[in-house]
């Protein structure tokens, strides 16, 4: 057995855990990093990236078919599914090397391609390699969670995971879960031409604002989607090209792809989190403010911490733990000010309260402004007017921003800078935007807020009117 001593190791090579240990060890620390699986994680091998780029084929398809709106003529696309599947792996071959094991090593980790499990509250053995760590940091990650419906072990199913290995156009893929995994996913199956049916046992899209969500989930029915809501799936039975999902309703819906999308699971299993006195439940280890476990010199991010599962969270996560590792001093983390987006078209992108959260929480304090797109000269001219923006503000500041529309990922961002610095609405209005943007719809939502103070006071008229009256 090899016995290693460092300052710091971590446990997983996602974005969290690659965050940790760049930083760490450039700020003179000596890091072990321990991955037995792929560099990069989830993120880059299954997730946000391959994500995306399915995504982004799907776009260009459903271009083709619709350009006759700007003098183009409709045509229908040769969509070569293997083709883009190989896009996404080209894509995810262009970002591997900023996350590859020789980048690390060549940064001064020391990179072990083992499992890593406790033996110790400090120690943990992976492959032939004992390490003892003044602090550990535990970035594991999330898995496709699979529910126990019965007759599924029968059928093949595709995750997150499996689905980029699929090289052939799915005919008809019934996808169970309508987050965001599922409903992206959807929507880009839908334009490179396969039938799609999304199940889902509650609400698709039901984390997010219920009115923005309703403007995605019409654009896909538009589209020639079906999502069909408030079916819990209750027995799958088929083999592989005829599979049936039925629902506890009766409803019974068949296809011959099977995509299971209906969470997340923390990886929390085989490290024997029990040997270092780490709690932890299926949900993810638990955490306080700063992120330490219950033992103190243990941490956990990211998905496995239990809370937001994104990436830019984890990231966020990771220097959290950074200054309180490498400094020694207080650092917590916040989620109020943490956004997301789901990457339909249009996107959806939220940070801090919904509309109904505000309310919620602040009654007749909460204020609701909103924009809609199609009054913004950008979105009119390039056809992409569905769209609106809501901005919650409680005594002159914002306290959330709801964002359905092209490029709602983008725009949310301004809003999510405004929340963590505590911004009053004056200094968003106070903006000054390039014309045309989209961004200006930011700029008018903070406008909204002015306008009724500005143009509907008596007092503004009556200072307005002396003014033109009484001084030359």
């Amino acid at each position: 057995m090899k016995k290693i001593k460092t300052d710091l190791l971590v446990i997983g090579a996602g974005s969290g855990g690659l965050s940790v240990a760049a930083g760490a060890v450039q700020m003179g620390a000596k890091v072990v990093l321990l991955e037995d699986h792929k560099m990069g994680g989830d993120c880059l091998n299954y997730g946000c990236v391959p994500s995306k780029a399915l995504i982004a084929a799907g776009k260009q398809a459903h271009a083709l078919r619709n350009g006759a709106k700007f003098g183009v003529a409709d045509v229908k696309p040769k969509v070569d599914y293997a083709a883009a599947k190989d896009h996404v792996n080209n894509v995810i071959a262009t970002i591997a090397p900023v996350d590859s094991e020789e980048r690390f090593e060549g940064l001064g980790v020391t990179v072990i391609r083992e499992r890593g499990r406790f033996t110790g509250e400090n120690t943990v053995q992976a492959g032939d390699n004992e390490i003892t760590a003044r602090r550990i940091v535990i970035a594991t990650g999330s898995s496709p969670f699979v529910p126990p419906i019965p007759g599924l072990e029968n059928v093949p199913y595709l995750t997150n995971e499996s689905l980029w290995d699929l090289r052939e156009l799915p005919e008809h893929l019934l996808i169970v879960g309508g987050g965001p995994i599922g409903i992206e996913m959807a929507q880009a199956h839908l334009r490179l031409g396969s039938k799609v049916t999304v199940i889902e046992g509650m609400k698709a899209m039901g984390k997010d604002d219920p009115e923005l969500a309703a403007i995605v989930l019409d654009r896909m029915r538009e589209e020639g989607m079906v999502i069909e809501e408030d079916a819990l799936a209750e027995e799958i039975s088929g083999k592989a090209g005829d599979i049936t999902v039925k629902a506890k309703d009766g409803r019974v819906f068949k296809g011959t792809h099977l995509l299971m999308a209906v969470g997340r699971a923390a990886n929390v299993n085989d490290m024997d989190l029990e040997k270092a006195g780490v709690a932890y439940s299926r949900r993810g280890i638990d955490v306080d403010a700063s992120m330490k476990t219950s033992n103190k010199k243990i941490y956990a991010i990211g998905d496995v911490a239990g809370q937001l599962q994104f990436t830019h969270v984890a990231g966020y996560h990771a220097g959290v733990v950074i200054r309180s590792i490498l400094f020694g001093l207080p650092s917590k983390a916040k989620q109020g000010h943490l956004p997301w987006a789901t990457y339909t078209d249009p996107e959806l992108a939220q940070v801090g309260l919904t509309e109904a959260q505000a309310r919620e929480e602040h009654g007749n304090k909460a204020e609701v402004y909103r924009f809609p797109f199609h009054e913004n000269d950008r979105a009119i001219a390039e056809g992409k007017t569905t769209g609106l923006i809501k901005v919650m503000v409680v005594k002159g500041r914002p306290v959330g921003a709801s964002i359905v529309g092209a490029s709602a990922g983008d725009l949310i961002g301004v809003w999510a800078l405004a929340l963590v610095n505590n911004l009053k609405m004056s200094q968003i209005a106070g903006m000054v935007a390039p014309y045309p943007t989209l961004g200006e719809v930011n700029k008018r939502a903070a406008g909204a807020y002015f306008s009724p103070r500005l143009f509907e006071s008596d007092m503004v008229k009556t200072v307005v009117g002396f003014v033109q009256k009484f001084i030359p």
